[in-house]
């Protein structure tokens, strides 16, 4: 009897992004990618969305590696953060790994990672895991689906692809490969990128993007040209660049990130510009606007990237004027779709023309639409499918297809974050759960809890309202030394509001003194009874549930 295997998903079942999963073979741990999510429109002031470690870190011992299927963020962003604590084997290919660590190193946790470099084919053992890498196109270069070669049989995770024919680096998706190890090995278990199930058809070829600059880039003969996109999207820079320079056009790359990439890509021969065709951003004032392209990051609407301080004005290296044309050479990530329209408004408002996705083909997907994801599973015939990667809705029609395809229906599980599966002799059953809160970061002062992206959300809708009292010590004890004062924020202004905050004085007196009466000596007891009637009397008068912070200075935190 061979042992159990045990798949685990801490993020990306559910949501776009956040994606990691792990797999766990006599005892060790493998992790599938360590993602970060953007933070949705509700999630006031969070930088970004991170997986729940508290497993993790209770079997940090356990943990081997994190193989990483492809450069994006929301595949690799959240490395940094997990290395800082747990120290394992970071594996993938050569510009996985460089984009990777950039990430760690911001956060000074690269001596815990030991990397070790992958290509295509190639087939390594790491500890108890037996690992076999398949080429994908995808919208970053060199991405991957891995198979997991187990005691249980083959598990194969697609990672992100696409069935692109005509890819820019010619390097196609390995269906060949799939193919022998499903005719050889067979495949137990498919885990399988859900994120366009429920767009019909094929997706286009990266390659028909590069006609369509080029046609966009002479229509605009004499203006000058801004492009945005990933910078992680090397095959996209290639065909900007080329099209700027079909045109007799200068290219100069803006943003750290940009700058960065394109440097390591050149270096490593995935992106071909000649020097002379590419210049420094700050030699950009001495050149003809007419004869240049400008290839930048930002294309997200984040508002401290380099398009979003153009639309304000704010950019050092670059002025918008009238007759520029910019192309969003992108598609917004689910949560950024307001952000992306705020920085068009405001390249239009200063003259610029705007050309995004939803005016003309500029971009295409990376992402398997339905039609390819038919052509995966009729190579594949898995025995068992698990959707992965995508909202609920994509995982429930890529089951669809998968029954469609051939898998009987009791043999396709739908499982969600914080779901396990055990995989044995007899087929699959459900594990026990772990961990899959989202964990909040804001800036440098770490992780936020529910609670306090919770207290935001009503002090964004409610305002809030600040009784404030001073205690001094009396013949008899505590006694009130001032009338109460109250401050409010975003809550009810003006006469009316001035009456309110007279009415809760005098109801935050009584209860006090009442309190006082009862025997109460501290201020967290002082301070309760202030709330509890303060929410009262506010919920009465308003129908309002405003932050309610009491404060009582003058009385010690315990002695009751």
């Amino acid at each position: 009897m061979a042992s159990d295997v045990r798949v685990m998903f801490f993020g990306g079942l559910g949501e776009i992004g956040r994606n990691c999963a792990a797999i766990e073979v006599e005892g060790r741990i493998m992790l599938i990618d360590c993602g970060l999510m953007f933070p949705d429109d509700d999630m006031a002031g969070i930088d970004i969305v991170l997986p729940d470690f508290t497993w993790l870190r209770e079997n940090a011992d356990r943990v081997e590696g994190v193989v990483a299927t492809h450069g994006h963020e929301d595949h690799i962003g959240a490395l940094g953060y997990l290395l800082a604590e747990i120290p394992c084997k970071v594996i993938g290919s050569a510009l996985t790994l460089g984009l990777a660590k950039h990430r760690i190193d911001e956060h000074q946790a690269g001596k815990n990672a030991e990397f070790i470099e992958v290509g295509d084919n190639d087939r390594i053992q790491v500890g108890p895991f037996d690992l076999e890498f398949f080429p994908v196109t995808h919208s970053v270069p060199n991405g991957f689906a891995t198979a997991f070669h187990t005691p249980q049989g083959v598990i194969l995770h697609s990672g992100d692809f696409k069935l692109d024919m005509t890819p820019v680096d010619r390097r196609l998706t390995d269906l060949a490969g799939i193919g022998h190890l499903a005719k050889d090995d067979g495949i137990r278990l498919l885990l399988a990128d859900s994120t366009n199930a429920t767009a019909p058809g094929f997706s286009d070829s990266e390659t028909s993007i590069g006609a369509n600059l080029e046609d966009l880039f002479r229509a605009r003969d004499g203006r000058r040209i801004i492009v945005a996109c990933f910078a992680s999207h090397i095959h996209r820079v290639q065909q900007v660049a080329d099209a700027a320079i079909a045109s007799g056009r200068t290219v100069a790359t803006l943003g750290r990130s940009m700058n960065r990439n394109v440097a390591m890509a050149r270096e490593m021969g995935l992106l071909r510009i000649p020097d002379d065709k590419l210049r420094a951003i700050e030699d950009v004032e001495g050149l003809d606007p007419a004869k240049t392209c400008i290839i930048s990051t930002g294309s997200q609407g984040e508002p401290m990237a380099a398009l979003a301080l153009m639309a304000a004005g704010e950019n050092r290296f670059l002025t918008i004027e009238d007759g520029d044309c910019i192309i969003l050479s992108s598609h917004p990530i689910p949560g950024n779709e307001s952000a992306v329209n705020g920085v068009i408004t405001g390249l239009v408002r200063k003259g610029a023309e705007v050309i995004h996705s939803g005016t003309a083909r500029v971009h295409a997907t990376g992402h398997a639409k339905s039609e390819e994801l038919k052509v995966l599973h009729s190579i594949a015939q898995p025995e068992w499918f698990v959707p992965v990667h995508g909202e609920y809705l994509h995982m429930v029609e890529h089951a669809k297809i998968g029954e469609r395809m051939g898998t009987p229906a009791d043999r396709i599980v739908l499982c969600q974050d914080g779901d396990s599966i055990v995989l044995n002799d007899d087929g699959i059953r459900r594990g026990s759960s772990v961990s899959s809160e989202y964990i909040y970061v804001q800036g440098s002062v770490g992780e936020l809890d529910e609670s306090a992206l919770h207290d935001r959300r009503i002090l964004g809708r409610e305002g809030f309202i600040s009784a404030v009292v001073t205690l001094a010590d009396g013949p008899d004890g505590l006694v009130l030394a001032a009338e109460p004062e109250i401050i409010s924020r975003g809550w009810v202004k003006g006469d009316e509001g001035a009456q309110l905050a007279k009415t809760i004085g005098a109801e935050v007196r009584r209860a006090v003194e009442d309190a006082l009466a009862d025997g109460a000596r501290t201020r967290p007891r002082i301070e309760r009874a202030m709330r509890r009637s303060m929410g009262r009397l506010v919920n009465r008068e308003t129908r309002m549930r405003p932050m309610i912070v009491p404060v009582a200075l003058g009385a010690p935190d315990d002695g009751d």
